[in-house]
């Protein structure tokens, strides 16, 4: 007789063991960490939306050109990199302290740029709160992981990649706003998303210590006083299933978790490029069409752009539901097939263009949800933050690449060679969720991120 994979395997009658973090119902609790955490890409989204403002002022004060504008523009995304070791301090010093120090960094470097006096100064402040951005994810999103229900571990950490669209749109209503501020409104343009990163560090001071990754280093008492004060004074620590085990990055680089970080910046980097490629480029993809008239491409822009926030939401909403392998193929695969109909019918008329457009953008709400929770969910809790992180920089070289490339793809092989090559790009990272993808719905966060039987996905 077959022995069941733990992972793989539907959930039985009798189930895991259960225990007060995993079987806890949604508290005020847990939706003022939730909230807390989504301030993070909240923050990202809206200061890097707001150098598009600032930028022209900037361009036209310094005399800057195209290359220098075009470094500023993405200086964020350069220090990305950097952000594996952060994560790696994460794992090694406990969530807690660099929950509240990463959104400190990034006040202070936010109020920093206001006194900048040239690109240099300014290109090595934005480089460093791109590190400082980059490292809020694997933080935030880890201390959520480990303190989420498993029941709604998918819907609370999917919540984070609305915010950041939540935080672009803001960007563009305070960043219009601030310009009637004159010549030097740039200046408080770039502050402005210190204000945002002062009141939430202030809202994060007391939140306690993942209750996981104080077991994880043998500090029992600790965790069971937390546990206690987040569950209740008879609450304790059965049937979490940690163990006390040392963070070691040589872990990433073994068997099983070497194949899972192959997985995860694979299967992210292939759903995130197209995205950024197209979210960054969707005027200039849409001129490409023929569609006709500044208006139409206005409008189908904002409406790519709403699309997008649609499949992120209905995504979210159905992730507690769903099989994991389910929200990821099918999508992952759907979102494909759109890319490259575009490319193969680029003559199409503008209704069929934007259809296809809305059913990539809603589509992708899957894998880009997933982004988030894979890694927590497949990685222990001693390297979780690193793995994410590992995960994170991998997917920004791939969105580097893209909005570098895209201009050049347009100029060289058209925009049905373009949409051909971002649906090969998507389509790849389809077929690695196909064969990698492993199945993690419903089960406690120990369970999921154990190494299993042959390590197979699919069963």
């Amino acid at each position: 007789m077959t022995t069941p994979d733990p992972l793989t395997s539907p959930a039985t009658a009798a189930g895991p063991a259960s225990n007060v973090i995993d079987d806890a119902p949604l508290t005020a609790f847990h939706r003022k960490l939730t909230m807390f955490c989504s301030g993070g890409p909240f923050l990202d989204g809206f200061a890097l939306g707001v150098i598009g403002f600032a930028l022209p002022q900037i361009a036209d004060q310094w005399q800057l050109s195209g290359t220098w504008q075009g470094i500023l523009a993405v200086a964020p995304l350069l220090g990305v990199p950097a952000v594996i070791g952060v994560g790696y301090l994460t794992d090694l010093l406990g969530r807690r302290i660099m929950y509240v120090a990463d959104i400190a960094a990034i006040t202070l470097l936010c109020v920093a740029q206001f006194f900048v006096t040239g690109p240099v100064q300014l290109l090595v402040l934005r480089v460093l709160l791109g590190i400082a951005i980059g490292a809020d994810y694997p933080i935030a999103s880890s201390l959520l992981a480990e303190f989420a229900p498993r029941k709604a571990r998918a819907k609370l950490i999917g919540l984070q990649t609305i915010m950041w669209t939540a935080g672009n749109a803001a960007a563009y209503l305070v960043g219009a706003a601030l310009l009637q501020l004159g010549t030097e409104a740039w200046r408080w343009i770039l502050l402005s998303p210190a204000v945002i990163g002062a009141l939430l560090a202030i809202l994060r001071i007391g939140t306690p210590e993942s209750p996981r990754w104080l077991i994880s280093k043998g500090r029992t008492d600790e965790a069971l006083s937390v546990v206690q004060k987040v569950y209740g004074p008879h609450a304790t620590l059965d049937g979490i299933g940690e163990e006390s085990t040392p963070t070691s990055l040589k872990l990433i680089f073994r068997s099983p978790y070497f194949k899972r970080t192959i997985f995860v910046g694979t299967f992210w980097a292939c759903s995130i490029t197209p995205v950024y490629a197209i979210y960054a480029f969707a005027p200039k993809l849409l001129e490409a069409f023929d569609l006709s008239g500044q208006g139409a491409v206005d409008v189908g822009s904002v409406l790519v752009g709403v699309f997008f926030l649609v499949g992120t939401i209905f995504a979210t909403v159905v992730s507690d539901r769903l099989p994991r392998r389910t929200l990821l193929i099918w999508p992952f695969m759907i979102a494909s097939a759109a890319l490259l109909a575009l490319g193969a019918f680029a003559d199409a008329t503008a209704i069929v263009v934007v259809v296809l457009f809305a059913v990539y953008a809603m589509a992708i709400g899957g894998p880009t949800i997933l982004q988030w929770i894979y890694p927590n969910e497949i990685f222990p809790t001693e390297i979780r933050a690193t793995a994410f992180s590992i995960g994170l920089s991998i997917s920004r070289v791939g969105t580097i690449l893209g909005t570098f490339a895209v201009p050049l793809l347009l100029d060289h092989t058209g925009i049905s060679g373009t949409m051909i090559i971002v649906g090969v790009i998507s389509a790849v990272g389809a077929v690695c969720s196909l064969v990698m993808a492993p199945e993690t719905h419903g089960r406690p966060l120990t369970e999921s991120a154990a190494p299993r039987p042959r390590d197979n996905p699919a069963a």
